[in-house]
């Protein structure tokens, strides 16, 4: 335990100082092994672990799901979202607001970034609601925190990680996450309806499209819902498993920029170079975090903080309550992906023990993280939305994003008293 303390210490001080997190977790769990099991030991093990994770076929859908989000948002697709969803709902109080907390979920349905559907959904829609008056907090609110559908709704990469690392099934963490990612737009939607019902001055309607000027949207956008159909609902019902799904969706995605007449050798270059350094940029931090959940498991710190639990009487509902008010604390200082690797190598194996739904916790743990996105005063999303639209201050941000983190608590709560809102589905 000692060691364990000194190296968790010194991890959190790295962090602090910049250094990347797989570096952080790969050095501490590299020497909190050297020190508990010699150097000989832990350099065979270590080189075992990383052929391990290098030819793990499960890793084979990350790569591909992620050239699937590269190659869509190549095609330019979400000022066509903005405007679907805009022309059934934008003519309403808030309706522009409403609009694009739709279109940040469509959008995060095909890319399975957070900071990727903030950036993007943020030059699609800012200059419609700047335009028809909307206060510069509720716009920039309502994308920060639409952005954070991007690691719950399926194709989530944060949702393959944390699958990966608990050995759940990926199909089935996608499947978990579609009520629950539903149920976020929701919210936002009607946290738009209050916001602008209190006051009207920070939503102000916007123009009525015709049934026909609807359907010509709609149709704009229609090869995007097949895609999300084809990879969504073949996993859900069987037809494919989620490496299939990942392949089929690639393809699919590189033939709908073709015919959106924007696939190039260039483009086409782009995408693979970025994917992969994507890619490698996720191993690194996997193989950090397998080390680091290692000397975990040779630490000790499972058993320890099990005879805790155990002496203090507490049930698995409030072990999950407990480590989901650490990820909140966690976000405050620290982004989604670190937060989820240095708890899921100590709270999985305590959970296992108490028999804890590890489908369930995840999508818990990624809701929490989520809020962790727009909290300050690390909100990775706020920031990406301030680099976006420099002339919007932070403190409008920040105002503009608490009634979403409001709502978001209220969520979470929902998914934790009703567990059958992740599982339902399964």
């Amino acid at each position: 335990m000692i060691i364990f303390l000194i190296m968790a210490i010194g991890m959190v001080i790295a962090m602090f100082a910049g250094i990347p997190i797989a570096y952080c977790l790969g050095f501490a769990g590299i020497i909190g092994l050297v020190l508990d099991i010699g150097f000989n030991p832990t350099s065979s093990l270590l080189a075992q672990m990383v052929f391990d994770t290098g030819f793990a076929y499960e890793f084979s859908v990350v790569p591909l799901f992620i050239a699937m989000g590269n190659l869509v948002s190549r095609a330019k697709i979400s000022d066509k979202l903005f405007d679907a969803a805009g022309s059934l709902v934008g003519h309403y109080r808030g309706g522009l607001g409403m609009a694009a907390a739709i279109s940040c979920g469509a959008f995060s349905a095909v890319s399975g970034s957070s900071l990727a559907t903030a950036a993007t959904m943020s030059k699609a829609s800012m200059p419609s609601m700047r335009r028809f008056g909307y206060h510069d907090s509720l716009a920039t609110g309502v994308i920060a925190a639409g952005g954070t559908l991007g690691i719950l709704i399926p194709p989530s990469i944060v949702l393959i990680i944390y699958g990966i690392m608990t050995e759940q099934d990926i199909s089935d963490m996608f499947i978990a996450g579609i009520i629950p990612g539903i149920l976020c737009v929701i919210s936002y939607i009607i946290t738009v309806i209050i916001v602008t019902r209190l006051n009207p001055e920070l939503g102000p309607p916007g123009p009525k499209s015709s049934w026909r000027e609807r359907g010509a949207a709609l149709l704009q956008v229609i090869d995007i819902v097949i895609l999300f159909s084809v990879v969504l609902g073949g996993i859900y019902f069987g037809f494919l498993a989620s490496t299939e799904a990942a392949g089929i969706g690639a393809v699919m995605a590189m033939v709908l920029v073709g015919l959106r007449k924007r696939l190039s050798w260039r483009m086409l270059q782009e995408v693979m170079t970025e994917t992969g350094k994507t890619t490698a940029m996720l191993f690194t931090i996997y193989i950090g975090a397998v080390f680091f959940t290692e000397f975990v498991n040779f630490s000790g710190l499972t058993d320890y903080l099990e005879e805790i639990i155990y002496a203090w009487e507490l049930s698995g509902m409030m072990v999950v309550i407990l480590i989901l008010a650490i990820c909140l604390l966690l976000g405050m200082v620290l982004e989604s992906m670190s937060i989820i690797l240095l708890i899921v190598p100590i709270a999985a194996p305590i959970l296992i023990n108490l028999d804890i739904n590890l489908i369930w916790f995840g999508i818990l743990l990624v809701v929490a993280t989520e809020i962790s996105l727009i909290t300050p005063p690390v909100g990775m999303n706020v920031f990406v939305l301030k680099s976006v639209n420099p002339d919007v201050s932070l403190s409008d941000i920040y105002r503009g994003v608490l009634p979403f983190i409001a709502a978001d608590f209220i969520r979470l709560a929902l998914l934790i008293g009703l567990p059958v809102l992740s599982l339902g589905l399964l």
